[in-house]
């Protein structure tokens, strides 16, 4: 019989060395020489073992050793396949128990040994460590180590999983790890591309769980082992962190954090949206973070611009809401994964923060907060307006007020002072009427954005009218509310002497205005403008006006006329 040895269980312990010749033996003589901190199970009668062993005479002479062949013994102990004493010796061993066995004649090879290799009556002295102890009752041993606190979904067959593992034979020794590889496995799950062990032991697992699988050699690489690593009939132990996981039929996944209370419009297709994110792997592992650029995302969605995922996952949104798109590979960057921070086949988790967007075709809303009763009169094109406005993004950041200032804002309308969706947002008002205005980017300050504004921002004003003046046409200074006088020159030559200097021009059109026969472009320096209109019509810059210079403004867009035909 070929001598054999497994796992734990205690049958005796006698002290062989020191005793000196105690006369022939009746019993085996066991030495647990070294006895594990750690027994999480003892060889019994009917398990399977594996162990190594060297064997002796008394003397020392070597007649046997499994080091030699390169390979451990594997049996089955109590069924008669060992030497009697091997049987007794090897119960009650724990994986990695180290033993020294004293076998007498008669529990050996007896009165007649093996031919050539152990004579008759001969004592067999066995150096054993015992390396695996399996039954062919156990099943899976599975033990979680840790695990997160929220779980939403675990895994079932047919998901495509990633993880990191630690494999070691039951007695610690190490054959293979993904942590070295610096790559985690994937796989399916339950499709037959696992040993069914691992097929099993990973059913039921969260992302980010950890956990111990200790996998009977019938589950795993059974009597053919796998490679020089792995020998045959190996109890395999895999420390397993499960990184990721996903099925192909899955879509994307939303999670609603935070939705304003108030939400007049949905993203759709077509809109232009910029929000905020922080993208991780399912495992935590951050990889982008617009936070830390200091900017904005800011794309079209349901245009392909975007991973299809994040297209379907920014559907619906409203402005200002929180957001979690969990997005599969399938719908993010596939098996192939992206530059060094995205692996091939990783679900892709996006916490979103909408901050605003719009529409290319949006116009300006407006919502007239208060108008006074009895309005008759709104601004039109080219009146002088006051006004006062506070400025801000639709997050609520404000950006300018007027109020930061000692007076109203003053504009003329149609003048191309402000910015379109601005202008129009204060025509039609009444003077100490209130309004909010929602500009898009395309009639505010654009992709480009402007100081403190930036690129494509949706712009909240609140605004409110405190003056108007009516206004004059565009290119105009001043307008007759009349015919002119026939002879204006004679008229604005106050003291005949054939010219008209600056002061006796500015006399005269004060004169108009205060009579009601015209009136000035609307502005908050009179002045200026008079003397604009002079410099205007003094053609010669030498500081009075002539009956040749002076003309009206009708005439001269006439004479343009003339002359372009």
């Amino acid at each position: 019989m070929a001598p054999g040895s497994l796992l734990l269980l205690l049958l005796s312990i006698l002290r062989a060395a020191g005793l000196g010749d105690p006369g022939p033996l009746e019993d085996v003589v066991i030495d647990r020489y070294y006895i594990p901190k750690i027994c999480l199970r003892e060889v019994q009668m009917g398990d399977f073992i594996r162990y190594h062993y060297n064997g002796t005479f008394k003397d020392g002479k070597k007649f046997d050793s499994s080091y030699d062949r390169g390979a451990t013994v594997a049996g089955v102990v109590g069924v008669g396949r060992l030497i009697t004493g091997m049987d007794r010796g090897l119960q009650g061993m724990c994986v990695n128990e180290r033993r020294h066995l004293i076998v007498p004649p008669h529990l050996g090879y007896g009165s007649i040994g093996v031919a050539g290799l152990i004579p008759p009556d001969a004592t067999l002295y066995f150096d054993v460590v015992m390396l695996d102890i399996w039954n062919k009752n156990d099943k899976l041993q599975i033990a979680t180590l840790s695990k997160p606190e929220h779980c939403n979904r675990t895994v079932e067959n047919s998901d495509f999983v990633r993880y990191h593992y630690n494999g070691t034979l039951l007695d610690g020794t190490p054959f293979d790890s993904s942590y070295s590889k610096d790559s985690t496995y994937d796989t399916y799950v339950g499709t037959g591309w696992l040993i069914k062990g691992m097929d099993e032991g990973l059913l039921g697992m969260c992302a980010g769980e950890k956990r111990s699988i200790i996998i009977p050699p019938f589950l795993a690489y059974g009597e053919k082992g796998y490679g020089t690593v792995i020998p045959p009939q190996a109890s395999l132990v895999f420390s397993v962190l499960l990184v990721d996981f996903h099925n192909p039929k899955d879509s994307v996944f939303l999670e609603h954090l935070e939705v304003p209370e108030s939400c007049k419009r949905r993203a759709v297709t077509g809109d232009f949206v910029r929000y905020h994110y922080n993208g991780t792997l399912m495992d935590g592992t951050l990889f982008d973070s617009s936070y830390s650029r200091n900017h904005t995302y800011n794309t079209y969605i349901g245009k392909g611009y975007i991973i299809p995922g994040m297209d379907q996952g920014l559907q619906g949104v409203c402005m200002g809401e929180r957001r979690r798109v969990v997005i599969p590979p399938h719908l993010a960057y596939g098996e192939n994964g992206a530059g060094n921070k995205i692996p091939g086949s990783a679900v892709l988790i996006f916490d979103v923060h909408i901050i605003d967007f719009h529409n290319p075709a949006d116009t300006v809303e407006i919502e007239t907060v208060y108008r006074p009763e009895g309005c008759n009169v709104t601004t039109r094109d080219r009146d002088f307006i006051r006004y006062h406005y506070n400025c801000s993004l639709l997050d609520g950041t404000k950006l300018f007020s007027s109020h930061d200032y000692e007076k109203p804002q003053e504009v003329t309308l149609g003048a191309n002072k402000v910015i379109e969706g601005l202008n129009s947002g204060l025509l039609n008002m009444c003077e100490g009427e209130r309004r909010v205005l929602i500009i898009p980017p395309h009639l505010g300050h654009g992709e480009s954005g402007a100081r403190g504004v930036p690129g494509s921002a949706v712009l909240r004003f609140e605004v409110e009218l405190i003056s108007m003046e009516e206004g004059v046409p565009e290119g105009y200074l001043f307008i007759w509310h009349g015919e002119p006088p026939a002879s204006l020159y004679e008229q604005m030559d106050l003291n005949k002497d054939g010219e008209i200097p600056a002061d006796e021009f500015s006399t005269f059109i004060k004169t108009q205005v205060a009579e009601g026969k015209g009136r000035l472009m609307p502005s908050s320096d009179p002045e200026k403008v008079i003397a604009d209109m002079f410099r205007n019509q003094d053609r010669n810059q030498d500081g009075k006006i002539t009956s040749e210079e002076l003309k009206l403004k009708s005439d001269e867009d006439q004479e343009k006329i003339h002359e372009e035909l």
